[in-house]
């Protein structure tokens, strides 16, 4: 605010004109006013943020843009393949995690570190780089492609890049050392006796896992599942390269909304959606945890 001269405090802004004195009935003195129209202003203007762009229409809440943005045949697909995809990679993630964290914490603890030290190994590299490894692996003239022609399996190179598959396989090599990393932290945690005990009473591998790993290292699962789910989601270099256009992620869609269309209401509520579905996840794991053990 600022003063006018003329007896009246004036918003720069808006210059809206707020007297200095009011009633003693209102016992409110024109700072105050002035103050209350600052802080007005302020929640008008945060309602106008990116954030809140998709809960608002004509002036009132509503969740009529998400539900424009769900009547789109493309919107629906993309959303249903991101969600699929990540559930994917999520579950194959934890049944090779588990197999490898527990074959890693049996070994003598040399072994053992230099094995941890492999896992952490592709994290210090760039996932470009390790994405574009993957154009090499898998393209037409790649390692895949000329292995499948020489064992004559096809007589042509076959697809693989551009495909669901194709991203499948590079989220599953990106975040897998980190659902490892976790479920290792929760197989150390675990008591040393507990899985030769079950095996003294009978217990054969399916049941030891289901009736004893699995409870007791539940939290490693949880947070494993949870960078694992959401890195799938958000993840946008790896969709980008080896799906490129024909096999749009929501984060690649959120791209092309900025980028190319200059759509930034619909960006906002992809985001918002990446963001519960984010949420929901954690959450989920989380009651799935607490489930079995009120069981």
């Amino acid at each position: 605010m600022r003063w006018s001269g003329g007896g009246q405090w004036v918003c720069p802004r808006t210059q809206h004109k707020v007297p200095t004195h009011v009633s003693e009935s209102d016992g409110r003195t024109g700072a105050g006013v002035a103050r209350g129209g600052l802080r007005g202003d302020r929640f008008s203007r945060s309602r106008g943020h990116p954030a809140f762009r998709g809960f608002r229409a004509e002036g009132s809440w509503t969740l009529a843009s998400y539900a424009g943005f769900f009547e789109s045949e493309l919107n629906r697909t993309v959303f249903w393949r991101t969600l699929k995809l990540g559930a994917i990679v999520t579950a194959v993630s934890a049944v090779i995690g588990y197999a490898t964290a527990y074959s890693i914490v049996t070994l003598p603890p040399t072994a053992r570190g230099r094995m941890i030290g492999l896992v952490v190994m592709p994290l210090m590299i760039s996932p470009v780089a390790r994405t574009y490894a993957w154009i090499v692996i898998l393209g037409r003239t790649g390692f895949v492609n000329e292995t499948i022609v020489w064992l004559g399996l096809s007589d042509t190179p076959i697809r693989f890049l551009f495909t669901e598959t194709a991203v499948f396989i590079g989220l599953l090599q990106l975040f897998l050392p980190l659902m490892i990393l976790s479920l290792i932290s929760a197989l150390e945690n675990m008591p040393k006796d507990a899985v030769p005990a079950a095996r003294v009473l009978g217990a054969n591998w399916l049941q030891v896992f289901v009736k004893v790993i699995l409870p007791l290292t539940k939290e490693g699962l949880v947070i494993g599942g949870t960078l694992v789910f959401t890195g799938s989601l958000t993840a946008y270099i790896t969709p980008a390269i080896l799906g490129g256009s024909k096999v749009l992620m929501l984060e690649t869609l959120l791209y092309q909304r900025v980028t190319v269309a200059n759509d930034f209401a619909s960006a906002s509520i992809i985001a918002m959606i990446l963001m519960v579905m984010s949420f929901s996840a954690n959450l989920l794991l989380k009651r799935l945890a607490t489930a079995r053990n009120k069981r």
